[in-house]
């Protein structure tokens, strides 16, 4: 089914000296930062389901928080969180299945007994593939990496009926795209790698995601990204 994807301007971030919102009010916000990738799961969701003016955007600003946030709205202090009937929830893989269940819009998960257990096992690994990728700067990352992005390529032959993990679009590539956006960024420009070389399934999957409009809107600033995890994984040894 295709995406109900409706373009929005987006609401200016909110720092330490922003006023809290009138919480519980009715209205249902996501608390979000445009540069967490976690949170840019949920972002996707929200979009391709086309509740843009049902669900607003609450971005924070994860480097000059409100003290509100942790205080009133999430004690967590993460992104991304859900304000929704009189309670307020978090977890990204958690909170893209919320979405999609609780709300109108193109389902993102199918009815398929064989495909919802693949799907199933796909959201299982995801935390295993971020994590071993992730690992991996710190060490040698193509050797390290290779593994996991050879496992996408795998996953990506399941289904023959689309371009995605499970054939059509899902909960799957929402969940994975964020990260590999970022791996694919970062690999290419400091380690000169290109995760999908040798990976036609990987290359067709971005190819295909970067012409969605719901995702397109959501993609990070690469030159920012290439910054920041160049401070966090090579300043650091």
């Amino acid at each position: 089914m295709a995406s109900a994807y409706v373009p929005e301007v987006l609401p200016p971030v909110l720092n330490s000296s922003a006023e809290l919102p009138a919480l519980f009010d009715g209205t249902i916000r996501l608390y979000t930062s445009y540069s967490c990738p976690f949170a840019q799961r949920v972002w996707i969701t929200r979009n391709y389901k086309g509740l843009q003016d049902k669900i607003k955007l609450v971005p924070i600003n994860l480097q000059d928080r409100p003290a509100w946030y942790k205080e009133k709205v999430y004690p967590g202090n993460k992104v991304p969180a859900l304000e929704h009937n009189g309670k307020v929830i978090g977890e990204s893989l958690d909170l893209i299945k919320y979405v999609d269940t609780n709300f109108e819009g193109p389902s993102l998960f199918p009815t398929d007994t064989a495909k919802k257990q693949f799907g199933e096992e796909l959201l299982s690994y995801v935390d295993t593939f971020v994590g071993a990728v992730f690992s991996s700067f710190k060490s040698d990352p193509v050797k390290a990496a290779e593994a996991q992005f050879d496992y996408l390529e795998n996953a990506l032959k399941k289904f023959d009926d689309g371009p995605f993990f499970l054939g059509q679009f899902s909960l799957v590539d929402i969940a994975y795209i964020p990260f590999v956006e970022r791996f694919h960024i970062y690999l290419s420009e400091v380690v000169k790698y290109d995760i999908a070389a040798g990976r036609p399934k990987v290359a067709a999957w971005i190819e295909e995601l970067n012409k969605t409009d719901a995702y397109k809107v959501t993609k990070t600033d690469p030159k920012e990204l290439v910054e920041f995890y160049k401070k966090r994984f090579l300043e650091q040894q």
